[in-house]
């Protein structure tokens, strides 16, 4: 048997640092029986994340892996769910990274699938449940691997991961930058970056990215950072710190943005309805990708800025069909459910239900702000005018009684809905005093043994 001992067991696992912090590590090998889960080798893996639950730090998992040794029989299964058990418990009590180096099969994908965040390397890792063989074998549909469960599958399509990268290298490094945006664990905070990147920076060009029409699009990227080119030097025109914004799964549900920036050296969470796809409009898949970095934030007492800029959520028979209801209803959980300091700025469109879902004052945000330009009403003035206006001879001055009056942000503003209509310039400003006003906010819900998510 002396020939059929594998060094290691196929995993290697350990602890270390990223600029200093403590972080603990498991990197399963492929040249080990193909990565394979054996008992031991969950054992290993079980072993540091207890010991990281223990002392309070982050896991990341380097996933490279085929699926149970079929050798071990029911032995590498009960492996499998001992790891599982230990990311559920290690949720929203340490962070959870998982990037997937090579292929990930079978019982292998559930854990990458339970961590916080999964990253992929493009041409060479793969995730699925079933390789293109069996579905071959249950379907009869051809498939590659690359197309079933490659890093443009879920990078795109499913949402599975939340960024791919062009080679191992690149993805570590990647991996070492999100993980600087991070707290150790739910009892520490997120690590303060020095900036010299003046709090009080003020950005004229803010006046002008939101176009005077309002059926006119425009890239809420420019708001967070948009960098210039001006006489061989780089501008960064923006409301966060200069070059600061970590964007997550940018090619999935491109109608809404997440990602990590930094205001005055803070991390914070941003969630920005973008107007430049479907005019930012929530779906099922924006709503989903947004619930649940909303709850990340919670979980980790990273404070939350909302940029809204949405004409409602997306109508159709597929929408509905496909349980819009329920998902669009994650999103408003999550932001009712969240305790940590809430900013939100509405840039333009506010519309209907999806004005309440996108952290409105009456989800308990701690300060609303609307720019003048902003329109906080049931609907668009043409939806408006068709119903309230029928009979009316003239449209279009219907339309335009019907903006004067509701399609602007002083109704809200007058009901205390709105704390102040302000500039677009001075907007990072007053951002940065909100969240210095709110870091020793203390607000508990109910207590209970845990809420019933609309799943």
């Amino acid at each position: 048997m002396e020939h059929n001992k594998i060094t290691g067991d196929g995993v290697v696992t350990g602890h270390g640092t990223i600029n200093g912090r403590t972080v603990f590590v498991f990197s399963q090998d492929f040249t080990a029986y193909g990565g394979s889960l054996s008992k031991t080798h969950a054992q290993k893996i079980c072993k540091i994340m207890d010991k990281a639950m223990l002392v309070g730090a982050p896991v990341i998992g380097l996933n490279d892996s085929g699926g149970a040794r079929i050798q071990e029989g029911v032995d590498s299964l009960a492996g499998y769910a001992d790891i599982f058990q230990r990311n559920v418990m290690a949720s929203g009590v340490v962070p959870q990274l998982s990037l997937i180096m090579g292929p990930c099969a079978g019982g292998a994908v559930y854990s990458p699938a339970l961590t916080d965040f999964t990253f992929m390397v493009r041409d060479t890792s793969y995730l699925f449940v079933t390789g293109p063989d069996v579905v071959k074998a249950v379907t009869n549909e051809e498939v590659t691997q690359e197309e079933l469960g490659g890093a443009s599958a879920h990078t795109v399509k499913s949402g599975v991961a939340h960024n791919a990268f062009e080679n191992d290298v690149e993805a570590l490094q990647r991996i070492r930058d999100v993980f600087d945006y991070l707290p150790l664990s739910n009892r520490e905070e997120a690590p303060v970056r020095y900036t010299d990147d003046s709090p009080t920076r003020r950005d004229p060009s803010l006046d002008h990215i939101v176009p005077i029409d309002s059926t006119k699009a425009y890239d809420m990227k420019d708001v967070i950072q948009r960098v210039g080119a001006f006489s061989f030097l780089l501008l960064f025109i923006c409301l966060a710190d200069e070059n600061s914004f970590f964007e997550l799964a940018p090619a999935h549900a491109k109608n809404i943005l997440i990602g990590f920036t930094r205001f005055d050296g803070q991390t914070v969470g941003v969630v920005a309805n973008q107007p430049l796809v479907s005019s930012g409009v929530l779906d099922i898949n924006a709503s989903v990708k947004a619930a649940r970095f909303v709850r990340f934030c919670d979980a980790f007492n990273i404070p939350l800025l909302t940029l809204v800029d949405v004409p409602g959520f997306l109508p159709g028979v597929a929408q509905e069909h496909g349980g819009i209801i329920r998902h669009g209803a994650k999103l408003l959980y999550a932001y009712c459910e969240a305790t940590v300091p809430k900013v939100t700025v509405i840039t333009r469109k506010a519309y209907g239900g999806a004005y309440d879902v996108m952290s409105s004052k009456h989800l308990r945000g701690d300060m609303n702000y609307a720019w003048p330009q902003a329109e906080i009403a049931v609907m668009g003035a043409k939806g408006a005018v068709e119903i309230i206006f029928r009979n009316s001879q003239d449209r279009t001055a219907a339309e335009h009684e019907y903006i004067a009056k509701f399609a602007n942000p002083l109704p809200a503003a007058q009901r205390g809905f709105v704390d102040d209509v302000i500039q677009p310039f001075e907007t990072r400003s007053r951002i940065i005093e909100d969240l210095r006003l709110l870091r020793e906010k203390k607000l508990e819900n109910p207590w209970k043994k845990h809420g019933n998510v609309p799943l």
